[in-house]
């Protein structure tokens, strides 16, 4: 039996033990990995490059790429490396500093895309008030808040999580550290609650989030619903849509992961959930704010 204090490294979960399907692994998610790169890129360079993208909805989905950007490359390439060299170990640290990013960008996205959402509020709802209530001041403001409550979020976690003895050896059935699996090293289950009450706690905010997200939408398509002319239904719905996919896609699989019963659990199971909620969103978000959007798809044809 050891300690948290003894391991030096942790075993990642391994695709596979047939070399071939390694080398397979390392290559379908290199590619996944460079169309998010190339997809997030994109984005980025359009808003940043076209002042006619410089708006308070173009200002967020840059932010919503940058973190999408450092979500997957947390996770992706040390699993792309293990993968490529056939090992599973992550050194303690390395391990401490990927659940440290990855929860904090998860996090702040989330947050993120709840400030999205008031934002398409604001716009059909209260339209003549857009520019006195999102400016450009207020949506700097917004937008660092969610970056700033996603670092606090994940400071309290990272340290409770990594404060928690661990005896039950050092190999997590995840192919990156997630905190679940950390947990189920623990050694009491007294320090296993105390996150538990944690994660109850980030819940209930992050529900509190999923409720302001759904009034808004609620009010939003009941203005829609008002307006006379298929025109502005179409304007309305075209910068509301990709938002709301990627918000659906974002919580029904992290719900998922949260509310599903022990008894279904099952390794290959928990590795198709991991894959979808961290390495599906990143890669099919910026497809999704690019298919309906006129002038962010005139933009990236200008600049590529």
């Amino acid at each position: 039996m050891s300690n948290s204090s003894s391991i030096t490294e942790f075993l990642l979960l391994a695709f596979t033990d047939t070399r071939e399907l390694q080398l397979l692994h390392f290559w379908l998610f290199l590619g996944i990995y460079l169309a998010a790169l190339l997809g997030n890129g994109l984005i980025i360079t359009a808003i940043a490059c076209d002042h006619h993208l410089h708006t308070p909805m173009y200002f967020f989905l840059l932010n919503l790429s940058l973190l999408d950007l450092g979500s997957i490359s947390t996770t992706l390439p040390k699993a792309m490396a293990n993968s490529l060299w056939d090992t599973r170990a992550i050194s303690y640290r390395g391990c401490a500093s990927q659940v440290f990013f990855y929860f904090f960008l998860m996090s702040a996205e989330y947050f993120l895309l709840t400030v999205m959402a008031y934002d398409r509020y604001i716009a059909i709802c209260q339209p003549l008030h857009y520019g006195t209530l999102l400016g450009s001041r207020a949506c700097v403001h917004m937008a660092a808040a969610a970056w700033g409550s996603g670092f606090l979020h994940v400071l309290l976690h990272t340290a409770n999580t990594f404060s928690i003895p661990l005896c039950q050896g050092n190999a997590l059935d995840q192919f990156f550290c997630e905190v679940p699996q950390i947990l189920k090293l623990s050694c009491s289950h007294s320090d296993y609650l105390r996150e538990a009450g944690l994660i109850v706690v980030s819940s209930s905010l992050f529900f509190v989030c999923f409720v302001f997200i759904l009034l808004s939408y609620v009010q939003i398509f009941r203005a829609v619903l008002r307006m006379p002319s298929e025109q502005e239904w179409h304007k309305a719905f075209s910068t509301c849509l990709p938002h709301l996919a990627v918000v659906s896609l974002f919580i029904s699989t992290g719900m998922f992961v949260c509310l599903k019963p022990p008894s279904i659990s099952s390794p290959s199971l928990d590795l198709v959930v991991a894959i979808l909620y961290s390495v599906v969103p990143p890669t099919v978000n910026p497809i999704i704010y690019s298919m309906r959007n006129q002038e962010l798809k005139d933009s990236l044809w200008k600049h590529v």
